[in-house]
Formats: structure tokens, C-alpha cells, sequence
């Protein structure tokens, strides 16, 4: 019997994800057996599109979490369908409902009447014996004064002394039954929800604090933007300000009244010496119940969506951070600035590997400007990037005195998180022979020629790229960054021999104990030459490798397919494709490979593979070196410095958005304070849903400058 149970939720399950993501049971069911065997997403993404229709990484990684979400919801059912059958509380309609309940929120609602805790007015009136007179008033049918009748529950030992204490009780009783009906619930939750305002005010005016505008606010529900949501529930938690919602109260009591109200032949007729006490009985439901029920179930409902979305907004401007353009082929400088001590130079070859580290201190200029011009020099610098803090500017006035003239561009680069990564364990292992104040210049500088393999050493959420991360559920959070940094590494692949522990542990399958044996391995042996050396290493078995391998770069190989994303289980299709092709594992890259004839799905029946297979070989045989960030911007790279002083109205700019958020986008303008693109400037006046369908994290735009206010350092502008 268990057996067919197990076997119809399954069946429910595979139906639901079918429906909610449209596609086939056959993917369906390939997708969770998949996940069920262990295999990551990366993996199932990149090298079994045969068994999942090409899916892409973040249909997945929704998929995954969707399962788990029905996975759970099952197991509610079944906890309550367990505790109300040990009650004998439980019948088929109930059984039914449950069953076929979608949400938790359906779940709990009929669950709610088996949950009467001890001490609520209802529960108290039971035991006081008033259950028997709350059904004669419900049910209407009396033809007695509900006075006389009530005179027969009067019970000085139980605490009833009077007709109205057992009327009082009575009413109790029938407000709490009012409130369990789940069609009442449901259509109470959606008129305040749409119909409803909320309404904002400070806990003492004149206190001041960054919550000010919502002092005295009031919003429609359903209009207020998930950035306010968050605001007012942050202002909230700090004890700033008080929330309440209003909702049409008398239209919803009247509803009420009319549904409960058992009328004559269905006309306007009812007895009117019951009515008082169900109208009151209605009244005590809805202020007493209902509505604190529905005010906290629809506050929870708007910051549960706001922070949704804004993890949403967040991964996806962490995902455009991350896949920004990496530099290539350029010696680095890169300079840690302080104003008040001395300032720290790393400088950081082609590779990354670290030429030389030096010092200088801004207020002696002369030997300032000498240092840094005898460095470019010496190591061929081509560019500097420059840490940014509060007064970048004086050093990029300095800066841009000293490259005027040359091929050297500068770029200011956020370093936020880089001191506590240069002080951590990892920076120490990373980096043990420099001092923190060099490892932070060293960080710099690699930042500017790989965002990603920098990036992903720090903490995402002191990025600068979201709103109010902070205050979001840490789980969900870490849960959702993890997700991006996990596909945009995989995407891109990882150099083996190269890679710090901080980027390995996101390559699919691989964890901290293995990256750590990796990184141990080269040190000790020297770099690995070929993709089977893998298995050499402690901890990395075969299933290790199953998962990882594709995404591992052995550069200067004796086989060149390990330094392509072909996985190895696939080499022998690449080399029999190659052959087809009348081509050699030497002319991979070259203008020998041409794609232009091959019928890929004839050829991949003759190779024994699918044509999703073939076609992933086939790109990476034409183009070995291909790289998803290549069509990215990069960081924007300047010659010559500016400050907020510079700029006047009506002026055309370009920049880098540095963040999006809901209500707008923030514009990296070269002068240290970024300029914001409201929404409302971004489509020429027309209305857009979100600013993310316009512009993106790292893209380059051009701007016009509609104001400037000097004495808060904000710029307003105009998407061109």
C-alpha cells in the first residue's frame, strides 16, 4: 500500500514540475534521477543536454529548488494526515483537501480548526460548557429569545455569572468557526492584498534617522516596490517605525455578514433573534482574528516576495559582475591609496604572477611621481588600477600627471572585501610571503585583469551589487550567490595548475578538501601535464572526475582536448569527428575547421552520440580558447582624471553601470561618486518593468547629465 502511495506523489511531483516548467515528463523524470545520483547541475547543464532537452543552468537550478519545495510540501501533508488520523479527527473530504493542497499556506488553513491552542476566548468558551448555545445561535433555527435560552448556561463555577458572559462566549465560539473558513480566508487575503494600503509612521518624529521619508507614509499594497518593502521593514526591526494595514474593512464585515447569515427561501428574511449575535459574532472574527491573521500572513507575504526579487536582482548583477571581460596579455600595477600613511604598489605580469612590490607616500609628490614613473618603465606597465576609497581623486590627478602622453590607461577599481580576503587564511596561503598591505595592491591589480578569479575570494554580499542583502534570509542568500558563482566558474572553466582554492571549491564536484589536495599537489610535484593525472591526486576519485573534469583546464597539455571544455568521456567522438573531418587534433583552432557542411545530427547517429554532444565538440574544435566573458565589456579604462567639480548639466558621459537596483541603475562616471539613471529616465519615458531590462551590471552606456547637487554629491541622469 505504501508502494502506490509513494508511487502516486511521485507522479504528482513529476506532473507539477512538467507543468511549471513546460516541459516533457521524460525530462522530468531524467532531471531527478540525475540530481538523485549526485550529479551537480554544472554537470547535468553542460554534459547530459541529451537526457534534460538542453536545459540551461538556471532553468536547473530552479527546477532543483522547486523539487525541493514539492519534496517538503509531501511531507507536510503526510505529517498532518499522520496527526489528525491519531487523533481520529480526520476524514476523506479532509484527507482529500490536504492531499491536493499546493501550498503550505492551504495546508495550514485546514489544519488550523485541529489547532486550537489552550487559552484563546474560543477554547476557554468550550470549556465553560457554551459550545451547545454557540450552535443554536450559528445555526439560526430558534424560535425562543436567545436570552431565555442562555439563562441554562449560567454557571457560577465555571465562571459563566450572567446571560451575556455565555452569550459573550457563545460568540466566541462561532467568531473562531467564521474564521476557519478557508473561502472566507482566501477572498479576505486577496481584497486587502489588492485593496489594501499600508501605512508607515515614525515611533517618535523627532528622532532623526535614514527612515525619514516614511515617517508619515501611506502605499497602495499592492503597488509598493520591493526596495520600500525592505526599507520600511528594516526601519521597522530597528525600531524606527510602526506598520500597520488598512484594509475596506466594512465591505469585508458585511460580506462576512451576509455569507453567515442563513437566510429564509434564499431571500433577504432572517431571524432576527439570532442576527444581533451573529453580526457581533462577525465583528469580534474579523477584528479579533481575521485581520491580525491576514496582516501578518500578507506582511510576510510582500518583504518574503521583496527579498525573492532582490536576490533575484542581486544574482543577476553578480553574475554581470563576474562575467566582465578579463584583460589580457598586460603588465599590471596595482595601488592600494592612503592619504595618511604609505600607499602600497604591487605590480603583476600577464599571468598574474607578482613582479614586484614597492611603497610610496603621496605627500612627498616628487618621489611619488619618480617611483611610479621608474616602475611603469622598468616591468612595461600598461596599466594601473587604482583602489577606490573616498579621496581616489588626489591620486588620480597624480596619476593620470605621470601617464599623459603615453599608451598607459588607469582604472579605478572597488576594492571592497580586499582587506578581509589579505587577511584571512586563504589570502595568507595565497600570498605568505607579502604583508597585508601589498596583498590588498596585489588583489587590485588582479582584479582589473580577471574580475572572477578576484571576485570570488571575497564575501559577495559586501560586493556593492544589490540592495539590502544585508537584511535578507542568510540561507536563501548564500544559497542564491553560491548558484551564480557555481555557473559563471563552471561557464567559463578553471586553469588546474593556476586556480586558488577560492575558485576551485565552485568547480562542479570538486569540495574544499579536494581543491585543497590540489593546490598542495602542484606545490609539491610541479603543474599537472594532463587531464588523468587528476586521479594522482588525494581525494579526487572517479566520481570526482566524472563531474569535474571538463571544467578543469590542463593548459600546455600533451593532449590538447584537455584544454577545451570537451569532457573526457567524449574524447574518443572528438578524435572520430576529427577524422571525419579529415582534420588532426593540431589543426583544432585554426582555418582549417570548417563547420559550414556537417549535418550534426547524420554524423552524430554515425558516432554513436547525440547531436547536442557533437555540437559542443564541434564549437570547442573550431574555437579551443573560446571564453562565455569574451563578448562582455571590460572594466572602462581612463587617461585622465575627473572629480563632481568637472561635470556641468547637459553633459554627455559615458560610464559603467556599477549596480542596478529596483527603482534604478547607478553609474560608475569616473569621478568616485556614482550618478543614478532613475527608472523613469531609462526608455525615453516609456514604462519598463524593471531597470534590468534596459541595462545591466558592467554595461558600457552613454549619459546626459540632468543635475547636480554638490552638497550631497548625487548626479541625476538620462539614458541616452
Amino acid at each position: 500500500m505504501k508502494t502506490e502511495i509513494k508511487k502516486i506523489v511521485v507522479l504528482m511531483i513529476n506532473k507539477r514540475l512538467s507543468e511549471e516548467f513546460e516541459i516533457k515528463e521524460w525530462q522530468v523524470k531524467n532531471i531527478i534521477e540525475l540530481i538523485d545520483n549526485d550529479n551537480s547541475l554544472a554537470f547535468i547543464a553542460h554534459y547530459r543536454k541529451q537526457k534534460t532537452g538542453n536545459l540551461d543552468n538556471r532553468t536547473l537550478i530552479k527546477f532543483k529548488q522547486f523539487l525541493k519545495y514539492l519534496k517538503e510540501l509531501e511531507e507536510k501533508k503526510t505529517e498532518i494526515i499522520n496527526k489528525l488520523s491519531s487523533k481520529g479527527e480526520i476524514d476523506n473530504e479532509i484527507k482529500e483537501l490536504i492531499e491536493n493542497s499546493e501550498t503550505f499556506t492551504e495546508i495550514e488553513d485546514l489544519y488550523e480548526p485541529y489547532a486550537e491552542k489552550d487559552g484563546t476566548p474560543s477554547t476557554i468558551a468550550k470549556s465553560k460548557g457554551l459550545e451547545p448555545l454557540a450552535n443554536i445561535i450559528r445555526f439560526q433555527q430558534t424560535k425562543i429569545p436567545i436570552e431565555e435560552i442562555a439563562k441554562d448556561y449560567i454557571n457560577e463555577e465555571k465562571g459563566v455569572n450572567t446571560v451575556e458572559d455565555a452569550i459573550r462566549g457563545a460568540e466566541d465560539i462561532i467568531a473562531k468557526k467564521i474564521s476557519e473558513n478557508i473561502e472566507f480566508k482566501d477572498l479576505i487575503r486577496k481584497i486587502s492584498y489588492e485593496e489594501g494600503e499600508l501605512e508607515v509612521e515614525a515611533v517618535d518624529k523627532n528622532e532623526e534617522s535614514e527612515y525619514e521619508l516614511y515617517y508619515d507614509h501611506k502605499e497602495s499594497i499592492i503597488d509598493i516596490a520591493n526596495h520600500r518593502v525592505l526599507a520600511i521593514n528594516r526601519g521597522t526591526n530597528e525600531g524606527f517605525l510602526k506598520v500597520k494595514i488598512t484594509t475596506p474593512k466594512d465591505d469585508i464585515v458585511q460580506y462576512l455578514i451576509r455569507h453567515t447569515l442563513i437566510s429564509e427561501d434564499y431571500g433577504e428574511t432572517y431571524n432576527e433573534l439570532t442576527r444581533p449575535y451573529i453580526e457581533e459574532a462577525v465583528y469580534k472574527s474579523y477584528n479579533d482574528i481575521i485581520a491580525p491573521f491576514v496582516e501578518r500572513d500578507i506582511r510576510k507575504y510582500i518583504v518574503e516576495k521583496a527579498e525573492k526579487e532582490s536576490i533575484e536582482v542581486l544574482s543577476e548583477n553578480l553574475k554581470n559582475l563576474l562575467m566582465q571581460k578579463p584583460i589580457r596579455g598586460k603588465v599590471v600595477m596595482g595601488l592600494n591609496p592612503s592619504l595618511y600613511s604609505t600607499s602600497k604598489i604591487a605590480i603583476v605580469d600577464e599571468k598574474g604572477n607578482v613582479l614586484k612590490t614597492d611603497t610610496v607616500y603621496i605627500n612627498d609628490i616628487e618621489e611619488f611621481k619618480s617611483t611610479i614613473s621608474y616602475l611603469i618603465k622598468e616591468f612595461d606597465v600598461k596599466l594601473i588600477a587604482i583602489g577606490s576609497f573616498t579621496d581616489s581623486n588626489k591620486f588620480e590627478e597624480v596619476i593620470s600627471e605621470i601617464i599623459k602622453g603615453t599608451e598607459v590607461k588607469y582604472a579605478i577599481i572597488n576594492q571592497t572585501g580586499a582587506s578581509d580576503y589579505s587577511q584571512s587564511v586563504f589570502g595568507q596561503i595565497e600570498f605568505p610571503d607579502y604583508e597585508v598591505g601589498h596583498r590588498i595592491a596585489i588583489s587590485i591589480a588582479k582584479r582589473l585583469q580577471d574580475p572572477l578569479t578576484e571576485l570570488v575570494k571575497i564575501d559577495p554580499k559586501s560586493i556593492g551589487v544589490g540592495q539590502y542583502q544585508h537584511d535578507m534570509e542568510e540561507k536563501k542568500l548564500i544559497e542564491a550567490i553560491t548558484n551564480v558563482i557555481d555557473v559563471v566558474v563552471n561557464s567559463v572553466g578553471v586553469d588546474i595548475n593556476t586556480a586558488s582554492i577560492s575558485l576551485l571549491v565552485h568547480v562542479a564536484g570538486i569540495d574544499s578538501v579536494v581543491a585543497t589536495n590540489i593546490i598542495r599537489y602542484v606545490k609539491e610535484n610541479g603543474p599537472l601535464t594532463t587531464r588523468e593525472d587528476f586521479l594522482k591526486i588525494d581525494e579526487f576519485e572517479k566520481e570526482t572526475f566524472e563531474q569535474s573534469a571538463g571544467f578543469l583546464r590542463v593548459y600546455n597539455s600533451i593532449n590538447r582536448l584537455d584544454e577545451t571544455k570537451i569532457h573526457p568521456e567524449s574524447y574518443n567522438i572528438a578524435q572520430k569527428f576529427l577524422e571525419k573531418l579529415n582534420l588532426t587534433i593540431d589543426d583544432m583552432g585554426t582555418r582549417k575547421v570548417s563547420l559550414v557542411n556537417v549535418n550534426f545530427k547524420q554524423l552524430a547517429e554515425e558516432l554513436n552520440t547525440d547531436q547536442y554532444t557533437l555540437e559542443d565538440i564541434a564549437i570547442q574544435i573550431k574555437n579551443p580558447e573560446i571564453d562565455p566573458r569574451d563578448n562582455m565589456p571590460h572594466v572602462l579604462l581612463r587617461d585622465k582624471s575627473l572629480s563632481i567639480n568637472d561635470l556641468k548639466v547637459g553633459m554627455v558621459m559615458e560610464g559603467t553601470i556599477r549596480n542596478v537596483v529596483d527603482f534604478g541603475a547607478f553609474v560608475d562616471l569616473g569621478v568616485y561618486h556614482d550618478g543614478l539613471i532613475h527608472i523613469s529616465k531609462m526608455n525615453k519615458g516609456k514604462f519598463i518593468n524593471h531597470p534590468t531590462d534596459i541595462v545591466n551590471v558592467g554595461d558600457r552606456v552613454k549619459v546626459k547629465i540632468l543635475e547636480i547637487d554638490l552638497s550631497k554629491n548625487r548626479i541625476q541622469l538620462y539614458l541616452m
